[in-house]
């Protein structure tokens, strides 16, 4: 078992190494088309540190924040090679590799930064939070009643986003000394975006979203379905003519755990199977590219606890939220999955039953729920939130800096230095 282990590991460091050289290369090559970034324009940065397994965590906020550069400059500051390649490739807005803390102290210090954004809580976002003129600000890739969204580690910003009045009532019961005034309600801007994607025939099916989450990296993190729900629900669904299934894995679902990946693999396989016995079932299973467009092209979603549900929950249709199989998965002490019947493994089997009953009779309390989560949801109320929100932050930090006579790209103020 060590010596699996070991061999594992070499492999990871070799494939990242790989990945590093090739990342290295694309990215330069992709900068050297681009226009370099005049000093003294970038108002905004959203820091990503990390690796581009991870990147899934920002295309979510390509829009929102393609909707604030029309009124502040947004850049994003990578210190990955993969991931800035990807970024260069696909993201609208302005990349910047920088390949050390320096190197983003002298960024900082050529730029008028006003605000920074964090979508995760990356260890290595911490060197950034050094820089003192700019507003720190976490908004997350995705709302949950997960740990993760009422983490002792929200101490860190100036100001944190959050979709609506449940994620208040969360932090205010984990969190002892954290000062309520630094949360901002926002909503969820995501659900005023609609991106394209794969177009389904309208022929009278139910299409169905399954979205399983990732198995975690430990075992009270372990909300995942694939293994224990996913194979006996969608072999159900792809059964039966009136239905149509989206699979739509997390990202980093199977990276850790075999058996999840066998799965997951599993659960493809069925649907090829599907769609080569009946040529009209047009099942899908979607592993790569954005997502956003499954809100709008689905009717019913079958997801776990994750951002998946709560994201759909905007948007009003029927959602049937998995209950975790691992006995040491910690459930929230409240919130969505306290409010919802959730589907036990063993009923996986019973899965078109299951999807059409909660089709035929939706859950009256439905309204309710979202309007605590994400408050007002009527089209566009979110993205415009959003939008004032990260103005106001910007332009209060600009305000705080005149005032203390300082402005961002001074040699003595905008890296932190004394």
């Amino acid at each position: 078992m060590g010596l699996a282990d070991d061999v594992a590991k070499a492999r990871l460091i070799a494939g990242r190494g790989v990945e590093h050289l090739r990342g290295r290369r694309e990215a330069r090559r992709l900068s050297s088309a681009r226009p370099p970034l005049a000093d003294g324009s970038i108002d905004a940065v959203v820091y990503f540190p990390d690796l581009s397994e991870n990147v899934y965590q920002v295309d979510q906020w390509y829009e929102p924040m393609r909707r604030l550069a029309e009124r502040h400059r947004v850049a994003v500051v990578t210190r990955k090679w993969g991931s800035t390649a990807r970024l260069l490739r696909d993201c609208p807005l302005p990349v910047v590799h920088c390949d050390t803390i320096e190197d983003v102290e002298r960024f900082v210090d050529r730029q008028r930064v006003r605000v920074v954004f964090y979508v995760n809580q990356n260890q290595q976002n911490f060197p950034a939070m050094r820089f003192a003129d700019p507003a720190h600000v976490f908004v997350c890739h995705g709302e949950s009643d997960k740990d993760y969204m009422s983490s002792n580690q929200l101490k860190s910003y100036d100001h944190v986003f959050i979709a609506g009045q449940a994620a208040r009532e969360r932090i205010r019961r984990k969190l002892i000394g954290f000062d309520e005034s630094h949360l901002v309600e926002v909503g969820r801007p995501q659900v005023d975006v609609h991106p394209t994607g794969a177009v389904l025939p309208r022929d009278g099916r139910t299409v169905v979203l399954y979205a399983p989450t990732t198995e975690g990296d430990v075992p009270s993190m372990r909300y995942s379905s694939v293994v224990s729900h996913g194979v006996a629900l969608v072999r159900s669904l792809v059964a039966d003519s009136a239905y149509r299934v989206i699979y739509r894995p997390h990202p980093r679902l199977g990276l850790t755990v075999p058996a999840y990946r066998a799965a997951h693999e599993e659960v493809v396989r069925l649907l090829r199977d599907a769609n080569a016995a009946e040529a009209g079932a047009q099942h899908l299973a979607d592993t790569t590219g954005p997502f956003g467009w499954q809100l709008d092209a689905a009717d019913v979603c079958v997801t776990d606890i994750s951002a998946v549900a709560y994201d759909w929950l905007a948007t009003a249709k029927p959602l049937v939220v998995t209950r975790p199989a691992e006995p040491r998965a910690e459930l929230p002490e409240s919130g969505l999955v306290r409010e919802l019947d959730l589907l036990d493994a063993a009923d996986a089997v019973r899965g078109a039953q299951i999807v059409a009953a909660a089709v035929a009779h939706p859950d009256d309390a439905h309204a309710a729920l979202v309007h605590r989560y994400f408050g007002d949801t009527t089209p566009g109320a979110s993205m415009q939130r959003f939008l004032t929100a990260c103005s106001a932050i910007i332009t209060q930090r600009e305000a705080a800096l005149l005032a203390r006579g300082s402005i961002a790209g001074d040699p003595e103020s905008a890296a932190g230095r004394e």
